[in-house]
């Protein structure tokens, strides 16, 4: 082996009269860095937005929420709570009441999920309260319902008091605040389409809010469409005196969520009588994750045709290679080099330059990644891609799996003209030599 790759590597220096051959030799090398690369790079940003939507998502909401299938939510939740907590695997465990509602202020207005929560509770199953960063969740903590800080439903506008007593805490996304010009301090006009019937129809039920906190999760749809209170305020908003819509879980394994789903469900109807159903992350988000792993798929098979161009150059090099050097070979077979060998010469020859240009690749392709993913300097539409920045996750499974499809693809392509090299007559190719 050490002679056909010493002859391979010196058929890679082709002299001046090969000019032509050598600068096909340089544009395959160059051809299958910048496959490998581009593969390398784009594989390295959908592992990225994969990672990354998925710590968003199953850190900003819970691994596991339990709703009833039927009626207007789970009553006496309390005792409920505390026997599904025993259930193996739950770390955590959080009541929720979910409403849609209608938030203004002066003229500005947009809808909004409010969450009413127990804070201690929520930011054991979730992070979005952790992603306060202007103002503080401590007032929305519950008080004693004598003294609430309440202005009672329908009360008069403010600015966040009302008789001298404050109005009730709300914590809403940044991107709502923004859309609102709502700072912390501020008051906003909560809008319930669960109205009260009078003489004159159904009324809706609105209440003042004080913004006491404001939260930047990254996720534009957490951002700018949720806004948290106290589960007691909402209750009241609502109309759903001891009332949640749903008990969220964080599990100690998310991968097992479907099977510690059905325990959830399981033990709530042995508990409570049936009617009761659970879903997860992975339901919750099942569609996104498959449209991003045939995404994936389909920008490698894309990105891969470079590599068969690539490998196409290798071709025809090596074909124009074994048209110059047809005298060099029939003279080596005449001096006893077996066919055999001389197949392996430019089986390696080719595989050289798709090494050179494979290593190259890897190179140029996880620097790239690395930077991006430092620096992030690539910034995106959060509210058309759900992140603010292009992330970049390279992982060395992708450059085996790259190398082996770059070095598969250029071997393929050194058949044909190592076949012709090995199939040289000595006695024809220099008859007239």
């Amino acid at each position: 082996m050490r002679f056909e790759l010493f002859i391979a590597a010196r058929y890679l220096r082709a002299r001046r009269r090969q000019a032509v051959v050598g600068l096909i030799t340089v544009i395959s090398v160059v051809g299958v860095a910048a496959g490998v690369a581009s593969l390398i790079i784009a594989l390295a940003i959908t592992n990225g937005m994969r990672r990354d939507l998925q710590e968003r998502l199953v850190g900003s909401t819970a691994h596991v929420d339990l709703m009833r299938t039927a009626g207007d939510g789970i009553r006496d939740w309390r005792p409920l709570m505390a026997r599904l907590a025993q259930v193996p695997h739950v770390v955590a465990v959080a009541p929720g009441l979910y409403g849609q509602v209608l938030i203004s202020r002066g003229a500005r207005s947009g809808g909004a999920l409010i969450k009413g929560i127990l804070p201690a509770d929520e930011m054991t199953v979730g992070n979005l309260l952790q992603a306060v960063h202007e103002g503080s969740v401590e007032e929305l903590a519950p008080v004693d319902p004598t003294h609430d800080g309440g202005t009672g439903l329908n009360g008069a506008p403010g600015n966040g008091a009302v008789g001298g007593e404050l109005a009730p805490p709300i914590v809403i996304g940044s991107e709502l605040a923004l859309s609102l010009g709502a700072g912390v301090g501020d008051s906003l006009l909560v809008t319930s389409p669960q109205g009260e019937l009078t003489p004159l129809g159904l009324v809706p039920r609105y209440q003042r809010f004080r913004v006491v906190g404001i939260f930047a999760s990254g996720f534009y749809q957490y951002d700018d469409g949720y806004a948290f209170m106290r589960l007691a305020d909402a209750q009241r908003l609502f109309s759903e005196p001891d009332l949640v819509s749903v008990i969220s879980f964080k599990i100690d394994d998310l991968y097992k969520a479907p099977e510690v789903g059905k325990a959830i469900e399981d033990a709530a109807a042995s508990f409570r009588g049936p009617g009761f159903q659970t879903t997860n992350w992975m339901q919750q988000n099942r569609e996104l994750f498959r449209a991003m792993r045939l995404e994936q798929v389909v920008t490698f098979v894309i990105l891969a045709l470079i590599v068969v161009v690539a490998a196409l150059n290798i071709l025809i090099a090596l074909t124009m290679m074994v048209m110059e050097k047809t005298r060099d070979i029939a003279v080596m077979m005449s001096f006893g080099v077996r066919a055999e060998q001389v197949r392996k010469i430019f089986l390696l020859q080719g595989l050289l330059i798709s090494g050179i240009g494979t290593a190259l690749g890897l190179v140029v392709g996880y620097a790239a990644s690395i930077v991006g993913s430092h620096y992030r300097f690539i910034h995106l539409d959060a509210s058309v891609y759900s992140i603010d920045y292009l992330p970049f996750a390279p992982r060395w499974v992708d450059a085996v799996i790259v190398a082996a499809v770059s070095l598969g693809m250029s071997l393929l392509a050194t058949i044909y003209p190592s076949s012709s090299a090995a199939s040289v007559l000595p006695a024809e190719a220099l008859r007239y030599e």
